[in-house]
């Protein structure tokens, strides 16, 4: 099975790469159009990541109710609540399975999520 790159990117990784009928997201980060990081806590930061999550899923013409997986990763447990209620916003009544763990993360954000969605090509 042949891999699609879709999409680019400055850093060393595809945005995302479909496998036939599966599509893997690489882990998107809470940053602006300069690549900063956004300012206001864990909710504005997850509002962002799920910006770039839709454009990225967009680009083999997916969406948020295409995603069966998502893993997350957040800076601090304590965040969990914050960004719950913007998780819960962004999927509504579809419901991926999901992996949440805490770890230090490689830039000064406090989430960032991979999502693996399925649409047949």
């Amino acid at each position: 099975m042949p891999l699609e790159m879709l999409g680019t990117s400055p850093r060393h990784l595809s945005p995302a790469v479909r496998a036939g009928d599966f599509v893997f997201v690489s882990g998107q980060l809470p940053t602006d159009a300069e690549g900063r990081v956004v300012e206001g806590g864990i909710e504005p930061q997850t509002r962002q990541v799920f910006e770039h999550l839709r454009s990225t899923l967009a680009l083999a013409g997916c969406g948020l109710g295409d995603v069966c997986k998502v893993t997350v990763w957040l800076q601090d447990a304590a965040d969990f609540a914050g960004f719950n209620r913007v998780y819960a916003e962004a999927f509504g009544e579809h419901k991926p399975t999901r992996s949440t763990v805490q770890a230090r993360l490689m830039i000064d954000a406090k989430v960032e999520i991979e999502v693996t969605a399925f649409k047949p090509a």
